[in-house]
């Protein structure tokens, strides 16, 4: 290795567009650049977004990187992506993509997952052989509410077929990109798991299971093959490396979805060892020396990008997302009610108007569910909404109780994570743009009963853990170092004063769930 710095140049691509960072092999993040690309929304339950938009964002904010000229070019040694999960891209052998992507969020193939996991018995809907065998072999089974990539790329079969026909490859936006870069179609042992096609009974001996194949009733010629997260694929395609303004020879790593890069950037590698993510959706994770799934909960151990170990996987579908609702859709909309006059830094304003609403906002109850929900429930018509609002209630307490939803779902998580790790999680790191509010991460802290540490910089999270990931692959340094590596600005102790008032609402937090989620699937059936 040289004896100067080194630098890793990590893509994230993000529900809401693509970060690119110049990161160092020790995990600094030097710099790093953004480019917003759009959400369709589809109506009845479909969600795209175009790959081309990704590319595009890809080279604009890499231009813009590069052109500050921080570093020598020569000192950029490797490209390492990570990316939204269970996603599903359709390409044909010349990598071209034959529709737009369909996002983690779209829930289009539940009839298709149900499909092919009913049964004449069944245990939470799932057919008892079926919900055997899968359990067995892979430490999950697809979800019913059809967001996962099998339900994908059966919906494409039954609606699309001429598509599923052409595809050579289904690939995760992860995968796809690491195909725009080097011309090779390839998944991470990690990045295929959602497919739940793969025997992961052995951590170290991952590979697809015939058995689980027939069972969906897909090809396994349109799989792509498998590699770990630390393989390295190849240099960078020439014209690829003058798009971006990179050195041809410079590597390209395999990598990881976003939640197992955000778990490395988090620091949080050891057994055991929790993050709490809060972006636009939210999970609580940690790793495990074993393979264990909790099937009413919506949550299991599989690969992580760390080889040897499983990650304890769930995720949120909505966290910070709840404040854009708030500001896109009831305070600032582009209507016919409009001032006209836009405020400078919304969320900044929003942690101004929380922090004068006493915690417990007068009993204003907020339920994040605005697309469903994965964990610790799985269920897509559950939706949100303001509970108990009163003639005294300001858009401060509805921003101070978003802030508090938020918290409520991930204490929801929490009792169930604690639960399958059989031990408490005295020390959460948390990550992600929510976190860099430390009212809301104050906010965790009282509500979870948790002492909530922030990583610096909690935004650059996914980028810093594709970084460190692309650095031990190269061999600079291990998985050992980098709690060492990672630094915190920001310890937040749960507040004694405000224990009564949440444990009251949690409860009924609950209790809104368990009593509305007939009416929820009345209403969006």
């Amino acid at each position: 290795m040289s004896s100067h710095t080194q630098y890793i140049f990590a893509i994230d691509l993000g529900t809401s567009g693509p970060k690119v960072a110049l990161v160092s092999v020790y995990g600094d993040v030097m710099a790093c650049e953004f480019e917003e690309t759009a959400t369709l929304f589809l109506g009845r339950n479909g969600v795209e977004e175009d790959p081309d938009d990704w590319w595009n964002a890809i080279v604009k904010a890499a231009k813009r990187l590069l052109s500050r000229e921080l570093v020598p070019i020569d000192d950029i040694i490797a490209i390492s992506c990570t990316s939204q999960w269970s996603g599903t891209v359709a390409v044909d052998k010349n990598g071209n993509h034959l529709m737009n992507a369909i996002t983690w969020m779209d829930a289009r193939g539940a009839a298709q997952a149900k499909k092919i996991t009913n049964g004449l018995i069944k245990i939470e809907g799932y057919g008892i052989v079926k919900l055997y065998k899968w359990l067995k072999l892979t430490g999950g089974i697809p979800l019913r509410s059809g967001k996962d990539p099998i339900a994908h790329i059966l919906f494409i079969q039954k609606e699309f077929p001429y598509i599923y026909e052409n595809t050579y490859k289904f690939l995760e936006p992860k995968d796809f990109l690491n195909l725009k870069l080097t011309g090779q179609f390839y998944a991470s042992h990690e990045s295929i798991t959602l497919h739940w096609v793969t025997d992961n009974r052995d951590i170290n001996h991952i590979c697809y299971n015939d058995d689980l194949i027939k069972m969906t009733g897909i090809s396994r010629e349109k799989l792509p093959e498998l590699m770990k997260a630390t393989d390295i694929i190849g240099p960078v395609r020439k014209e690829v490396a003058r798009e971006l303004g990179l050195n041809p020879s410079t590597k390209v790593v395999m990598g990881s979805p976003d939640i197992h890069s955000a778990a490395i950037g988090s620091g949080a590698v050891d057994d055991f060892a929790g993050h709490l993510y809060v972006g636009t959706s939210g999970w609580l994770l940690c790793h495990l020396p074993y393979k264990k799934t909790d099937l009413f909960h919506n949550m299991g151990a599989l690969p992580s990008a760390i080889p040897g170990k499983y990650l304890l996987v769930n995720e949120q579908d909505i966290a910070g997302e709840a404040l854009n609702f708030l500001r896109d859709n009831v305070f600032c909309p582009k209507d016919e009610l409009s001032s006209g006059r836009g405020v400078k830094d919304v969320h900044q304003a929003f942690n101004i108007m929380a922090k004068r609403i006493p915690p417990g906002c007068g009993n204003l109850i907020f339920t994040p569910w605005l697309n469903g929900e994965r964990s610790p429930v799985e269920d897509r018509h559950t939706r949100s909404g303001f509970h108990n609002i009163s003639l005294n209630t300001t858009r401060a307490h509805m921003v101070r109780a978003v802030f508090e939803g938020v918290a409520f779902n991930a204490r929801w998580l929490l009792v169930y994570v604690e639960k399958l790790i059989k031990r408490k999680m005295k020390i959460i790191n948390i990550i992600g743009g929510g976190a860099q509010s430390d009212i809301w991460c104050q906010i965790h802290a009282d509500i979870m009963n948790r002492t909530i540490r922030r990583v610096k910089d909690p935004i650059w999270a996914n980028v810093r853990g594709a970084g460190l990931l692309g650095s031990v692959a190269l061999g600079c340094i291990s998985f050992d170092d980098i709690p060492e590596k990672i630094q915190y600005d920001g310890i937040f102790e749960p507040d004694p004063g405000n224990r009564n008032c949440y444990d009251k609402l949690f409860r009924q937090y609950q209790a809104i769930y368990k009593q509305n989620k007939k009416i929820y699937k009345r209403l969006n059936t």
